[in-house]
C-alpha cells in the first residue's frame, strides 16, 4: 500500500514529533490533545508548549531543537517502498482495546490489514524453547481459537509464538505479529517467510521505526502491545524468568484476563505457568476454558467452530493411529507395541501425517494432532 497524500500530511508531522528523544507516547498524546494535531505542536513556541501537563522547559526546548523532519521523510520513503502503512491513534483502524492502556503507541507501522472491528483477539505466548507437549498444546489451542473466529496475537519469536502463528494460519484464521524491531528487520531472521504469510492473512505491526534493530529493551514495550490489543493472554510454558510472564503481568495491569496451561511440575519450562495458576490465572485445558471466560466481552464476534471433516483411514492407518496419544512416542516403541517392522510403521505414520492426523516431532517421535 502506498502512503497517500492525506495520510502523509497527518503522519509526517507525527513522525517528526516522535523523533524527539525522550518524548514518549503519553506526552505526545497530551500535546496533540492540547494543540489539535502534531503540525500545530511543532509550530508552537516553548512557552506555549510548557502550558501542557508534563512538558517542562527542557522538554519544550528539545522539541524545538531536536525534531527531525528529515527522519520523518525518510521513514515515509521507506514505508512507501516496502508497502508499509501507518495507523495513528486517531485512525478508525486503530485497535480499540489498545487505546485503553496507559501508554498506547501513537503510531503503528502496519504490513497487512488491521480492521478496527477486529476485536476478538487473544494473545498466545510462551517459551522460546518449548517441549513437544508445549508445541502440541499451543498449536491445538491456537488452531481452535482461529476456528472460533478469534485472531491470535503473538510476537513472532521462536518457540510458542511461532507455533501459535502457524497454527492460526493452518486453520484458515487471522493472526497478528507484533515486532520488537522495525518491520524491515524481522527477528528471528528465519521467520521472514512466516511474517510475509501473516501479512496476507492478518497483520505484522510495530511501533518502532523502520530500521530499528531488535534490542532487548524493545521487547517489554512490544509485549504491552501484544497484551493491550487482546481480550486475554494465554501462556503456554514459561520459565521463572520468561518474557511471557512480563506479558502476563502487563495483561493484569491492563485489566485483561490471564490464562495458563498447566505443565509438568518437574519441568523448568512449567515453573512460570504453574505459578500463574497459583496466583489466580485461569487454568486452561481446552479452548472452551478461554471462550467461557471471554464470551461476554466478545459477544457477536465469535463464530461456531466448524466440525473438522472426517478423514478416511485404511485399516493399517487406524491400527497405528490408535496406539498414539498426546504424549510423544518413538517410532521404535510404536513398532514394538504393534509387532510390526519399523519401516512399515514409518510408512503408515507418514501417510497419516500427510492427512494431517499425526504430527512428527524431532527424533522420529509422533503424536496425534
Amino acid at each position: 500500500m502506498k502512503t497517500g497524500a492525506t495520510e502523509r500530511m497527518e503522519v509526517e508531522p507525527l513522525l517528526t514529533l516522535a523523533s524527539v528523544p525522550g518524548l514518549g507516547p503519553r506526552r505526545i498524546l497530551a500535546l496533540v490533545s492540547r494543540f489539535g494535531d502534531a503540525a500545530a505542536v511543532l509550530k508552537a513556541s516553548v512557552a506555549e508548549l510548557c502550558r501542557t501537563a508534563g512538558i517542562d522547559v527542557k522538554t519544550a526546548t528539545n522539541i524545538k531543537s531536536a525534531a527531525d523532519a528529515e527522519f520523518a521523510r525518510e521513514q515515509l520513503r521507506l514505508a512507501n517502498k516496502l508497502g508499509v502503512s501507518f495507523v495513528t491513534y486517531w485512525d478508525p483502524r486503530y485497535p480499540k482495546r489498545l487505546k485503553q492502556i496507559s501508554d498506547p503507541p501513537v503510531l503503528l507501522y502496519v504490513r497487512g490489514t488491521l480492521p478496527a472491528e477486529d476485536e476478538a483477539m487473544v494473545a498466545v505466548v510462551g517459551t522460546r524453547v518449548p517441549s513437544a507437549y508445549g508445541r502440541l498444546v499451543a498449536a491445538n489451542l491456537s488452531r481452535d481459537l482461529a476456528r472460533e473466529g478469534v485472531t491470535v496475537v503473538s510476537g513472532l519469536a521462536r518457540g510458542i509464538d511461532t507455533v501459535a502463528h502457524k497454527a492460526a494460519l493452518e486453520a484458515g484464521g487471522r493472526t497478528v505479529a507484533v515486532l520488537g524491531s522495525g518491520l524491515d528487520v524481522v527477528y528471528p531472521a528465519e521467520n521472514r517467510a512466516l511474517a510475509a504469510e501473516i501479512a496476507k492473512a492478518g497483520a505484522v505491526i510495530s511501533e518502532f521505526p523502520l530500521g530499528t534493530q531488535p534490542d532487548a529493551t524493545n521487547f517489554p514495550r512490544r509485549n504491552r502491545i501484544i497484551s493491550g490489543m487482546s481480550a486475554g493472554t494465554l501462556v503456554v510454558e514459561a520459565g521463572e524468568k520468561s518474557g511471557a510472564l512480563i506479558t502476563a503481568q502487563l495483561a493484569l495491569e491492563q485489566n485483561r484476563e490471564v490464562f495458563a496451561v498447566p505443565g509438568n511440575v518437574t519441568s523448568e519450562r512449567s515453573r512460570g505457568t504453574n505459578r500463574l495458576i497459583k496466583q489466580g490465572a485461569k487454568l486452561v485445558e481446552n479452548v472452551q476454558d478461554i471462550l467461557d471466560e471471554l464470551r461476554p466481552q466478545l459477544r457477536g464476534l465469535l463464530r461456531e467452530a466448524e466440525a473438522a471433516p472426517r478423514v478416511a483411514m485404511s485399516g493399517s492407518e487406524k491400527t497405528v493411529y490408535e496406539v498414539l496419544g498426546d504424549e510423544p512416542k518413538h517410532i521404535d516403541d510404536i513398532a514394538t507395541e504393534l509387532g510390526q517392522p519399523s519401516g512399515q510403521v514409518l510408512a503408515t505414520l507418514l501417510s497419516l501425517e500427510l492427512k494431517n492426523l499425526v504430527l512428527q516431532l524431532t527424533g522420529k517421535y509422533f503424536v496425534r494432532r
